[in-house]
């Protein structure tokens, strides 16, 4: 039953980490752009999912709250700030959006303090599931099943609609899809904020496991890099694989070896580069 429990805890994580991975993705796999700030979007997301909550709106309504208001502060930033930038070196990517994690990082400090804090789950997922000897709770399920829900519509959003084929063939060929007359700024900025705001989401729904403080970007950023690494870049298949290879594998080992839990995605992530410099399912 241990091992049982803590393959769903795996799961539920994997899926977290995908819905936060799969973003950092897109963006990489459209605008070639490495954002070192994703981990910023989503602890905001985690940090207005749980102010939102204690001031007394549902957490219902939290959680697409949440997912908006990171996006469109995300698509702000990149109109104003981030787009200025794409054509230069990655080393200038990097030093932006480092800059810009750590400026966030220092107003959630000023805005909320430097001591974290817990959010409870909703009062209709606060109870557990029964099934003979195994217990589970209800809203780590939910969260399962949540983002299982999101990541078929991401696909389907990818994949089978008129959108996703320009997103597509935006990071294909931006110059053919600026002469076919479509605003590649435009695409670049939506893209940037979905991208965002799916972090925020992430970020959201693991308050209530994880709770919010102020490093909790840091950690995200890492995971997330690990996630798109083992995938590949711009690779959504290969996001959902790795992110839930990597919580699946982080979970068992906290019951196995709990001091080399974090260890251990590490050194796959590097197995990975070495065998497969370009993911499981990357392109470059």
């Amino acid at each position: 039953m241990t091992y049982l429990f803590q393959i769903l805890n795996g799961i539920g994580l994997g899926m977290l980490y995908f819905l936060l991975a799969v973003g950092l993705s897109i963006i990489f796999g459209l605008l070639q752009f490495v954002n070192f700030a994703h981990g910023a979007f989503y602890m905001l997301g985690a940090y207005l999912a749980y102010t939102m909550v204690e001031r007394g709106v549902s957490f219902w309504l939290a959680l697409p709250l949440a997912f908006l208001a990171v996006g469109a502060l995300a698509a702000l930033t990149e109109a104003v700030l981030l787009r200025r930038i794409y054509a230069q070196a990655h080393t200038f990517h990097i030093l932006a959006t480092v800059g810009l994690a750590l400026a966030v990082q220092e107003i959630v400090i000023i805005v909320w303090g430097p001591i974290g804090a817990n959010l409870a789950p909703p009062d209709s997922l606060s109870g557990v599931v029964i099934l003979g000897d195994f217990i589970y709770p209800e809203y780590r399920l939910f969260v399962i099943a949540l983002t299982a829900l999101l990541a078929g519509g991401l696909w389907w959003l990818l994949e089978g609609t008129r959108l996703g084929a320009i997103v597509r063939a935006g990071s294909e060929s931006p110059e053919t899809m600026a002469l076919l007359g479509y605003d590649t700024r435009r695409i670049n900025t939506a893209v940037f904020g979905l991208g965002a705001g799916l972090a925020g989401l992430a970020g959201a729904l693991a308050a209530p496991i994880r709770g919010v403080d102020p490093f909790m970007s840091v950690e995200a950023l890492s995971v997330a890099f690990v996630v798109v690494v083992v995938g590949g870049m711009g690779s959504y298949a290969g996001a959902l694989a790795a992110g839930l290879a990597v919580g699946i594998a982080q979970s068992l080992m906290a019951t196995l070896w709990p001091e080399g839990a974090r260890l251990m995605i590490y050194l796959g992530m590097a197995a990975v580069i070495v065998t497969m410099p370009r993911g499981l399912f990357g392109r470059a």
